[in-house]
């Protein structure tokens, strides 16, 4: 097999039909650009979740107990596989975190000495909503524990937001990716349909059905390469230049995995696949309908 032929075929399968294959382009170059822009955004919409759930305490009141009790109470706690961290209150440390809450009105209040001694239990940010709940659960069935309080409400709301998120994000996202592969394939079958006289009588002279198709090929795979260098482009000027001059904190804003590289590099493959998949089942369908047997 000549690889100078195929590549020269491949190359030449995008001006046989044009207007097809800019159409497929622009529509590959659409796609990967709106899949990178939900990935950024839905990345940084879990690091969001991520950093408000760590923000959640859960609040664990004591009764009067010495300090042996409440090291026992300490190490107790810190068996649960879903606690990363705790803090002990005092019972004076909370009536100064009390006075500095609410200014010198709140001396007097303080002084009553009503407040009761805390552990501020921080939760593994994997952690569900019902997990915690259930943990909450068992810890209320300490000796020693008086009352436990967190913000269920807010955990919910994160939970839900975040499920939904993801749900129609991936939806879209999957949508978008068909609509692209279809294009391709409709791309591929009119180049296809372009050369089929030239095509049957390759194979009468003994072409092999992999020689026929490997243009095509190379045909998609160009047109990923050309629609996901320009998205990639475009979604690097627009997170790392455009948003952040209009939106600074927008800049704060970390990449995937923390490198602008992941996600551009991601981008262009994803395009190259969705060329090479959609020329492959187009050349695949079509040859074979022609009565080229695949």
């Amino acid at each position: 097999m000549s690889v100078g032929y195929v590549l020269k075929e491949g190359f030449a399968g995008l001006g046989r039909a044009r207007l097809a294959a800019l159409t497929s382009m622009f529509s590959l170059f659409i796609a990967v650009l709106l899949i990178g822009v939900l990935f950024r955004m839905g990345y940084n919409a879990y690091e969001v979740t991520q950093m408000l759930n760590e923000q959640v305490e859960v609040e664990v009141f004591l009764d009067d107990m010495n300090s042996t009790d409440t090291q026992l109470m300490e190490g107790r706690l810190m068996e649960n596989s879903g606690i990363t961290g705790l803090t002990y209150i005092s019972k004076d440390s909370a009536a100064q975190v009390f006075q500095q809450e609410f200014g010198t009105g709140g001396e007097a209040i303080a002084e009553l000495d009503f407040l009761p001694a805390s552990f501020r239990l921080s939760i593994s940010e994997v952690y569900s909503v019902a997990q915690v709940d259930s943990l909450v659960q068992e810890i209320n069935t300490y000796e020693g524990v008086n009352e436990v309080r967190f913000n269920m409400a807010l955990l919910q709301m994160i939970e839900s937001r975040t499920e939904t998120l993801f749900i129609v994000g991936g939806a879209i996202g999957i949508f978008i990716l068909l609509v692209a592969m279809i294009l391709v394939f409709n791309t591929i079958r009119l180049t296809i349909y372009a050369k089929r006289d030239l095509i049957k009588a390759m194979k009468l002279v003994g072409a092999t059905n992999a020689f026929i198709r490997r243009p095509f090929l190379v045909e998609g795979v160009l047109q990923g390469i050309i629609a996901g260098g320009v998205a990639a482009g475009v979604i690097y000027s627009l997170f790392h230049w455009a948003i952040p001059y209009f939106i600074p904190q927008i800049g704060v804003l970390s990449w995937p995995f923390g490198r602008w590289y992941y996600l551009i590099s991601g981008v262009v493959v994803l395009a190259i696949f969705l060329g090479w998949w959609g020329s492959r089942w187009a050349a695949r369908k079509f040859i074979k309908d022609m009565g080229v047997s695949s």
